[in-house]
């Protein structure tokens, strides 16, 4: 399978981790989380937001967004924000096998001054103006699936059978 990253910078709802990290085994994704988390690891309210999923999760946990970046040859991820300057259907997200989106935490997204060193990593989801942001399990689904339709979901199982029925 494909294997795109999804980072969250110092995720602090355990249910949208819990999401996320579902849909990333969904999608053969990894995901990185950034300290300091808003929960545990082992809460139950993350578990049980993965569901069955998350023991099969390839998950890794870094002390800061600068522990990140060293570990991952110095990087610089596309970058989800209300603030952008460019939507995110704009990134042509031409290599699956090394593409990094980021989040911010919930209650303040990523800070201005990791955004200002990098304009052009800066995407965003159209919203209408009076709503400040839409969920972020919800944002991560939306650009991880953008990214993944440019590269025709590769590895991806495209089709799907009926249970008791059948197409024919």
């Amino acid at each position: 399978m494909a294997t795109m990253n999804i980072v969250l910078l110092e995720p602090e709802i355990p249910a949208n981790t819990g999401n996320i990290g579902r849909t990333c085994v969904a999608t053969g994704t990894t995901l990185h989380l950034i300290k300091p988390l808003g929960f545990s690891l082992d809460e139950k309210a993350l578990k049980r937001a993965g569901l069955d999923y998350w023991k099969d999760l390839d998950v890794r946990v870094y002390e800061n967004y600068e522990d990140f970046r060293e570990k991952n040859n110095g990087v610089i991820p596309y970058m989800a924000t209300t603030k952008a300057l460019h939507t995110y259907t704009d990134v042509k997200y031409d290599n699956v096998d090394n593409s990094y989106i980021m989040f911010g935490k919930e209650s303040a997204g990523i800070p201005e001054e990791i955004l200002v060193g990098a304009p052009d990593r800066c995407i965003r989801i159209p919203m209408n103006e009076e709503i400040r942001s839409l969920n972020l399990s919800n944002s991560a689904a939306i650009i991880l699936y953008e990214a993944l339709r440019q590269n025709e979901f590769k590895n991806m199982q495209r089709e799907g059978q009926l249970h008791r029925l059948s197409w024919d």
